[in-house]
């Protein structure tokens, strides 16, 4: 079970929003890189996140290059996971990858700050301050067992080759 703040994010939002191109020297400094998530877009992003709040956002989030350092600074900034209409599928698995759960659901029901509990394993989201619950998207078992290992190179860590 997940518990957090929204942060609220529109359609379109693309890993050059996530990471600005310019900063691709810092790739290498994976925290110095992460005090850029953001920047571009929503400027004040790190001085008002805690640990376990959530991005939400529209349609076709993560579109853009494959960056993967894209999902794991948003998660090094304590993003707990990503709630969005829709996402792209290299950003997607990226996510999944470094442990980054992505849920699929009608963002448009979630404010700016309300406060959310994501269970993963049912695929529903409590709005909490509204008082409502959001049916999501489960994510699919195996993904599941990647995301319980912190990520794909966790579990392969553990089980060697990857068992579905």
């Amino acid at each position: 079970m997940l518990k957090g703040r929204a942060f609220k994010f529109g359609d379109n939002v693309s890993t050059d929003a996530i990471i600005p191109g310019r900063f691709t020297e810092l790739r290498s400094n994976l925290p110095e890189l992460a005090k850029h998530v953001f920047e571009e877009v929503r400027p004040d992003f790190l001085q008002h996140v805690k640990p376990g709040d959530f991005v939400v956002a529209g349609r076709n989030f993560g579109l853009g290059s494959s960056r993967e350092h894209a999902p794991r600074v948003i998660k090094m900034a304590g993003i707990s996971a990503i709630l969005a209409k829709s996402v792209a599928r290299i950003f997607f698995r990226n996510a999944i990858n470094i442990g980054l759960p992505v849920l699929r659901c009608d963002t448009d029901r979630i404010n700016e700050g309300d406060e959310l509990e994501v269970d993963l394993g049912s695929g529903v989201i409590k709005n909490l301050s509204r008082g409502m619950e959001l049916p999501s998207t489960r994510i699919p078992e195996f993904m599941a067992k990647i995301l319980s290992e912190g990520g794909l190179l966790p579990y392969i860590d553990k089980y060697g080759d990857f068992q579905p």
